[in-house]
């Protein structure tokens, strides 16, 4: 399923890849695609939206709900 996150506070690749390498920890098989222009996340998975966006927090990034 195909969820789509508002992220804040991310700014340049290293942000890409925390995120990314956070939801493939939660799903190794999600797919993450994130636009740092837009501050979105698209993540292609089947794992709880909660549980995406609590990763993601966990790396220090204010998700909007």
């Amino acid at each position: 399923m195909k969820q789509v996150f508002l992220v804040e506070g991310m700014s340049c690749q290293h942000c890409v890849k925390a995120v990314t390498r956070a939801v493939q920890q939660l799903d190794p098989q999600a797919e993450v695609v994130v636009d740092l222009t837009a501050k979105k996340v698209e993540v292609e998975s089947a794992a709880a939206r909660e549980a995406i966006a609590g990763v993601i927090a966990d790396e220090g990034y204010a998700v909007t709900p």
